[in-house]
């Protein structure tokens, strides 16, 4: 789903961006509500940027990538964490790009997330290129998504990638009782 978002563009780079595992959900300006395999996933973009809310039997856990005011987590290259029953893994990578590189791969991954079923994207006023995307899928009994942030006067577009699970234990899953569930964060 391709939508144009009614508001100002705050990020103002990429260095800007932040990282927090666990946060309420904040106001979004689209969502698109996903089941997958049993799991419940909300993509939301924000005025800066994204925000994953993943439910499941196991519990809830949500990840934030924006410019958060006050926020003193830059976005790191990568985090591994466990949470109870669940394994978070994330990764983060900046490609910077010259403006013909940069609006032929804001075309291609606009494109790619428009038309695909999960997927959500928006385009910021003043500028076809400046746009959040994301896009989930269910692997192997695990929770992927993907995002870019791009941010054309700089010609940078960030990508992250998100992996969600729940820890395998001697070649099985846990399975914990619905009163012991966790949340991720």
């Amino acid at each position: 789903m391709l939508t144009t978002l009614n508001t100002a563009y705050t990020d103002t780079r990429a260095a800007d961006l932040a990282w927090a595992l666990g946060r309420e959900p904040l106001p979004a300006l689209a969502t698109l509500d996903l089941e997958l395999t049993g799991a419940k996933l909300q993509l939301r973009l924000l005025g800066a940027s994204h925000q994953v809310l993943l439910e499941e039997e196991r519990g809830i856990c949500s990840e934030t990538v924006a410019c958060m005011p006050g926020s003193s987590t830059p976005l790191p290259l990568g985090v591994a964490k466990r949470v109870g029953d669940w394994e978070y893994e994330f990764a983060a990578r900046v490609e910077i790009l010259s403006p013909g590189q940069f609006a032929g791969r804001a075309q291609e991954l606009l494109a790619l997330v428009a038309d695909h079923p999960h997927g959500l994207a928006g385009v910021f006023p003043g500028s076809p290129h400046a746009f959040t995307a994301l896009l989930a899928q269910h692997h192997e009994g695990q929770m992927h998504w993907r995002t870019w942030h791009a941010y054309p006067q700089d010609g940078q577009l960030v990508a992250t990638r998100t992996r969600v699970g729940v820890r395998v234990v001697a070649g099985r899953r846990r399975k914990r009782p619905p009163h012991q569930q966790h949340t991720c964060g």
